[in-house]
């Protein structure tokens, strides 16, 4: 009876989880390209630059991509991005974006562009 618990328990729970679905896990933004990484280890790119909306047709099924850069950054961001540009770095620094990913079902995942930075406690 004792080891029938846990092994109900693991079943019960993969139940519920779709098996070898393929979500996006990663978005990030360059000055003009937009890298898409799935969990399942496809990487898919696209020139979000000439296209801010558009469709990964490469990548899989499709996922659909939405890019909405922030324009007006805090000041420090501001005088960082300022100072690289000026020590010859021109698009060093990543720009400030939100990215959603629309899977093909419909489904919308929203990543931020540079990720946060995890804070120390």
């Amino acid at each position: 009876m004792k080891m029938i618990l846990p092994v109900m328990l693991v079943v019960a729970g993969c139940v519920g989880a779709p098996m070898g679905q393929v979500v996006p896990q990663e978005a990030r933004l360059s000055q003009t390209l937009l890298t898409l990484v799935l969990s399942d280890g496809t990487v898919c790119r696209a020139d979000w630059r000439a296209a801010p909306v558009g469709r990964l047709e490469s990548c899989g099924p499709g996922y659909g991509y939405a890019v909405r850069e922030i324009e007006n950054p805090n000041i420090l961001r501001q005088i960082w991005t300022g100072i690289t540009s000026a020590l010859g770095a021109e698009g060093a620094v990543p720009p400030l974006a939100e990215v959603v990913i629309t899977d093909p079902a419909g489904v919308d995942t929203v990543f931020a562009s540079p990720p946060p930075v995890p804070e120390i406690d």
